[in-house]
This record gives C-alpha cells, structure tokens and sequence, in this order.
C-alpha cells in the first residue's frame, strides 16, 4: 500500500503510527495512515484487518487540571 521510500511501518508493527498520513480530519478526530491504520484523536487504532486498538494516551501529570 504505501509508496514512501523508505516505506512506512506495516499496520501489524510496533510503530505502525509512524506511517504517513494520507487522509487528515480534524473536525472528526481521525487520521487515515498509508498503511491502511485508521488513527484516532484519542490514540486509538483501528487496523485493516479489523483489530481495535485502545487508546494508549500516557497520562502526564503537568497536563492533568484540578478544580478548585
């Protein structure tokens, strides 16, 4: 599927995120990879062949608002 020289990660490697974006919507919160991975805003996965992958977002506790 991808044509990039050097070809982007396949969907079923551990870097498979690396891959080149070919379709990008923001407004819905999705990335369609070269690779046939569908990206999610929330870092969840959906692979070609059908497997989900969970949101894997690391927690970062200078992120993280408290109310007061």
């Amino acid at each position: 599927m991808c044509q990039h020289q050097p070809q982007c990660p396949s969907a079923d490697s551990a870097d498979r995120e690396a891959a080149h974006p070919v379709a990008h919507h923001p407004e819905q919160g999705w990335s369609l990879l070269c690779n046939g991975v569908l990206l999610f805003e929330d870092t969840g996965e959906l692979l070609p062949d059908g497997q989900i992958i969970a949101p894997h977002r690391p927690l970062d506790a200078g992120n993280i608002a408290t109310a007061a």
